[in-house]
């Protein structure tokens, strides 16, 4: 192996302790972050409102953001950039602990979508470091640390949260300074001078960037996948405490439990499962049966009348957990090695697009389901929702790789 080479594989271990460490700090604050907004206002139905309008406020910032983020680690290269979005988490989420108003949280939200793009550029970064035919198994090991950070944080967040609603932000914000300062002085680049870009804001342009994603070859009908795919996730991110304080009438404690199991799920699945999963099959079979697994999930969350079930169902769900690692390997492999971290921060602005929509969405469902008595079925509204579009994703996903089978096939025929 050659010394560059040696480089890069010593750079993984680096960048999977900084993801874990990152989603262990936004893992802290999902449980604690919808009673936060509750202890601003007088009802169920104002909970569930501004609470959507704070959750939008991040991704409208993240959208117009995350492409430009993503390119400007194309002309930098990513450490600087993942030291920025570090420096972002730690003021957001220590500025949130000081909070006063809704008016001071929706701000910072405003400013901590800005400059966190870390996941498309974590992302970018192990592209960069990593040959397209193993591109999966790493986006695996990714997604375990994604899912080892939800074991956590969201725990963490629940135990200190049932002591003080702030607390978890202060823990939050000091493990975004440790990342911080880790970054500085350990994380390497990923990205060598001769693979740069220069910078243009045309390029980083997120209308323009999200267009020039679509154009990849073999992406097509696989930017739709995405969207609704993305969607129904970020409504289910939005929703899922609320409606389970709601149906269930569960604290932050039950809610933290509860994002921890899914945390358990994907690091399994991810980290141990992933690998021999793909001897089996392919990434895009992997995709369509991840998706038919997660449409169902969504299907039976909304209808479970028990607290229990949602547990039940975050267990069997395990295929759901492949999908986001199997879709980023085929857009990764589609883009050109200099375009990693435009087209990688292309998905995360899409993704943000989705997660601006999802808010509105999301709150509005359960505004209008708010007033509703505990265990009524219609609570699961966004649920239903999430698996309407789940369900469209699969489709899309099928017709897709069905035309690209069948375009191969025409190719390799003799005229």
């Amino acid at each position: 192996m050659s010394m560059i080479g040696r480089n890069q594989a010593a750079a993984m271990p680096f960048i999977m302790t900084t993801t874990l460490i990152d989603m262990v700090s936004i893992g802290l604050i999902i449980p604690v972050l919808p009673a936060l907004v509750g202890s601003f206002t007088g009802s169920q139905t104002d909970q569930a409102f501004w609470y959507g309008v704070i959750t939008f406020a991040f991704g409208f910032a993240n959208f117009f953001a995350s492409p430009i983020l993503g390119a400007l680690s194309d002309a930098h290269g990513r450490r600087p950039v993942l030291l920025l979005g570090f420096c972002g988490l730690a003021l957001s989420f220590l500025l949130t602990a000081l909070a006063t108003s809704l008016a001071m949280l929706v701000a910072i939200r405003v400013l901590s979508g800005a400059m966190q793009a870390n996941m498309s550029v974590s992302n970018a970064y192990v592209a960069d470091i990593t040959p397209p035919q193993e591109r999966t198994k790493r986006f695996g090991m990714l997604g375990a640390m994604f899912g080892i950070g939800f074991i956590l944080g969201p725990v963490m967040g629940g135990l200190l949260g049932a002591i003080d609603l702030r607390l978890p932000f202060f823990a939050a914000g000091s493990l975004a300074l440790l990342n911080l300062l880790y970054g500085c002085f350990v994380l390497p680049e990923s990205l060598p001078a001769d693979r740069r870009r220069a910078f243009s804001l045309g390029s980083a342009n997120p209308v323009r960037s999200l267009h020039g994603l679509a154009q990849l070859k073999g992406v097509g009908l696989l930017v739709a996948v995405i969207a609704c795919s993305g969607l129904a996730q970020f409504v289910l991110y939005t929703t899922w405490v609320l409606y389970t304080t709601f149906k269930f009438g569960w604290g932050p404690l039950e809610n933290g439990w509860s994002l921890a199991a899914v945390g358990i799920v994907s690091a399994i699945v991810q980290g141990l499962l992933l690998g021999r999963l793909l001897r089996v099959f392919s990434p895009k079979r992997l995709a369509v049966l991840g998706l038919l697994s997660s449409t169902l999930a969504y299907l039976f969350w909304g209808a479970a009348t028990e607290g229990w079930m949602m547990f039940a169902i975050i267990f069997v769900n395990l295929l759901g957990a492949t999908v986001s690692a199997s879709m980023q390997s085929i857009i990764s492999s589609a883009a050109d090695p200099r375009s990693q971290g435009q087209a990688l921060g292309a998905v995360g602005g899409l993704n943000s697009l989705m997660a601006v929509i999802a808010p509105a969405l999301g709150a509005s469902l359960l505004t209008v389901v708010s007033d509703l008595p505990k265990g009524d079925w219609r609570i699961g509204a966004p649920f239903f929702f999430c698996a309407t579009l789940q369900a469209i994703s699969l489709f899309l996903a099928v017709t897709h790789f069905r035309r690209e089978r069948i375009a191969i096939l025409r190719a390799g025929t003799p005229s």
